[in-house]
């Protein structure tokens, strides 16, 4: 495969048993009862984790132990019924699990989708290092992102039913802090978990010729200066053709934000979009990450080269 793209699970078909875990936060009922209903409507049928709507008995920001969240979604992912495996909410959490799970036995269950944002950064990196498996980074079930805002929620839609309908990726408030156009496979996520993994044995390798994609929420400038510069040191962007940079909700001031990316990423000599609408916003657009795409800074976009899901 060229530019070491990950192998694209099936696309997801009205009928399709998919699962709904809890890996990270607790997740609030009223927020999973209406994305198990939208799900629903999408003709799917929803199995959730036996843990899923439990909490840590003595760490509040969990939804359960380490060991019963990570056997949620081995139970999922091992189950031959179920074609996707939806996290239900980020928060904090996914880091602490993963190793409890077994990577061999979640290679032989077979290609599946992994849907999740936010902290799931760590489990998309982690399938993609060890099960060679494209993912879906968007909205997930038990947020608003998917259960209240109807674009986030359809372009997650289209990209998993329909994906060849939404390889063009842009916003109206997307333009370049770097001009140019590059091309390579997407890679990335949330900017403080990509930072945190650095070291793991879970951390992915960089492609050969990469997309990098970036946000996050909640961290001032400085701490979003300081995840950059460690994945600048550690070689995270030494095969970057290109890198689109998304939301930075409730990070300080957009500008103090931008600027620390111009100073910090200017530099390498890519095209670098700025605003391109995934992540922490609304209208979240959902990104695959392992497949070839194209960024073009001057017009915009990210273009992806074939269809997230085959």
């Amino acid at each position: 495969m060229s530019m070491r793209e990950l192998r694209r699970p099936p696309r997801l078909r009205s009928g399709d048993t998919v699962a709904v875990v809890a890996p990270a936060g607790p997740v609030p009922a009223e927020l999973l009862e209406a994305g198990v209903a939208r799900l629903r409507d999408w003709g799917l049928r929803v199995r959730l984790g036996k843990h899923v709507q439990e909490k840590h008995p003595w760490l509040e920001y969990l939804a359960g132990g380490d060991a019963d969240r990570a056997a949620d979604l081995r139970d999922a992912w091992c189950d031959p019924e179920v074609a996707a495996v939806f996290c239900a909410r980020g928060g904090y959490g996914c880091m602490r699990m993963l190793d409890h799970l077994d990577f061999d036995r979640l290679a032989a269950a077979g290609e599946k989708v992994l849907v999740g944002s936010s902290d799931v950064t760590a489990l998309h990196e982690a399938f993609g290092a060890r099960l060679g498996l494209a993912t879906v980074f968007g909205p997930m079930v038990a947020t608003k992102a998917f259960a209240h805002d109807e674009r986030a929620a359809e372009h997650l839609r289209r990209t998993l039913f329909e994906p060849e309908s939404v390889t063009i990726l842009t916003r109206p408030a997307a333009e370049p802090l770097v001009r140019g156009r590059g091309r390579g496979v997407t890679y990335g996520g949330n900017l403080s978990l990509l930072a945190g993994s650095l070291g793991s044995t879970s951390a992915a390798r960089p492609p050969e010729r990469g997309i990098a994609l970036l946000e996050d929420i909640t961290e001032k400038p400085y701490l979003l200066d300081r995840f950059v510069t460690q994945l600048l040191r550690a070689g995270f962007f030494d095969g970057v053709a290109g890198i689109a940079l998304g939301s930075w909700t409730d990070c300080g001031p957009l500008e103090q934000v931008r600027t620390v990316m111009c100073d910090l990423l200017g530099g390498l000599g890519v095209p670098i979009l700025w605003e391109l609408g995934f992540g922490h916003c609304e209208a979240q657009r959902t990104v695959p990450l392992g497949v070839a795409a194209e960024l073009d800074a001057d017009a915009h976009r990210l273009s992806i080269l074939q269809p997230a899901l085959r």
